[in-house]
């Protein structure tokens, strides 16, 4: 999580920027759905696959190990299939609804900026937690 101070000009000024960080949001979780539906699809042939053939050698399917080795918080998988990329996949997309959440209800917390009337001279220091905004200090210059 990154905290930032940022200055604005105007409360429009917050909301382009919030509406800025929506927009970015959709667009990448798109790509990333977008890549779900493909690697899904791969994941569910790889798996017929693999049943049809432990089916055919007559055994039955393994508990297959991940091989998976953790280096200190870094998390490597050694021989990745499309299950791990799969799931690393569903990963980022829960975490960018999330997000997108997230920049929704701090748009929607921020509507009554527009019933300021009139701020000329007022400088809005915002305190943002990853681009969200989470604290606003009304600075008279």
């Amino acid at each position: 999580m990154v905290v930032e101070i940022k200055e604005y000009g105007s409360a429009e000024e917050i909301a382009d920027t919030l509406e800025k960080e929506i927009s970015d949001t959709k667009s990448t979780l798109g790509d990333y759905l977008r890549r779900l539906d493909d690697i899904r699809a791969l994941a569910e042939k790889s798996k017929k696959i693999r049943e049809v053939v432990m089916k055919l050698a007559g055994k039955k399917a393994a508990s297959e190990s991940l091989g998976e080795i953790s280096i200190g918080s870094l998390s490597l998988v050694l021989d990745a299939n499309p299950f791990h990329e799969l799931t690393a996949i569903e990963e980022v997309v829960r975490s960018h609804q999330e997000r997108l959440l997230v920049l929704q209800k701090a748009r929607e917390a921020l509507k009554w900026l527009d019933q300021l009337g009139d701020t000329e001279g007022l400088k809005y220091v915002v305190v943002e937690s990853d681009g969200v905004p989470e604290r606003i200090l009304f600075k008279i210059s």
